[in-house]
């Protein structure tokens, strides 16, 4: 493989990046209702069934949310190769944008404090109009996306 053919680009959305709340409020859904049907077994047992019944749910719950997250964040792909940008989306259905990187008017990147301490963001992709081709959240680093169309745009490769 030659330099040319590796990409400059090629990343999923971050989980724990790009919703550090939500990925430990998930994990804490997941362990806490276990953890305390562990401590308190016996004073849960004198409850009944249907307190262990909805921890368990609550596990449950938790489990198919992260499962869900981690599927959609791999199964959305930002890959930047030579003078191509491809998005692929989707896992049953899939949706592919790919554009020549000199048909892109403009790369916008959302940042706000804690994605810039995380570096991550949300990543928009300008051709023609004033509506974004696509509009991608979560990717880590997007600045070395917007460097890199901007250093394209402005030194084409020679053919």
């Amino acid at each position: 493989m030659t330099n040319e053919d590796l990409p400059a680009y090629d990343d999923h959305p971050a989980m724990f990046r790009n919703r550090p709340l939500g990925y430990i409020g998930v994990w804490v859904l997941i362990f806490a209702p276990v953890l305390a049907l562990l401590m308190y077994r016996e004073e849960v047992a004198e409850m009944g069934g249907f307190p262990p019944t909805m921890l368990l749910a609550a596990t449950g719950l938790g489990i198919v949310i992260l499962l869900y997250w981690f599927v959609k964040t791999r199964h959305t792909r930002l890959r930047i190769t030579g003078d191509q940008v491809h998005l692929e989306r989707g896992l049953l259905s899939k949706s592919h944008v790919e554009l020549d990187v000199g048909q892109v008017r403009a790369v916008r990147v959302y940042q706000n404090f804690f994605d810039r301490i995380f570096r991550v963001g949300r990543i928009a992709i300008f051709t023609t109009g004033d509506d974004p081709e696509f509009v991608v959240a979560g990717m880590p680093d997007p600045d070395r996306v917007r460097d890199h169309v901007r250093t394209h745009l402005e030194n084409p490769p020679s053919e």
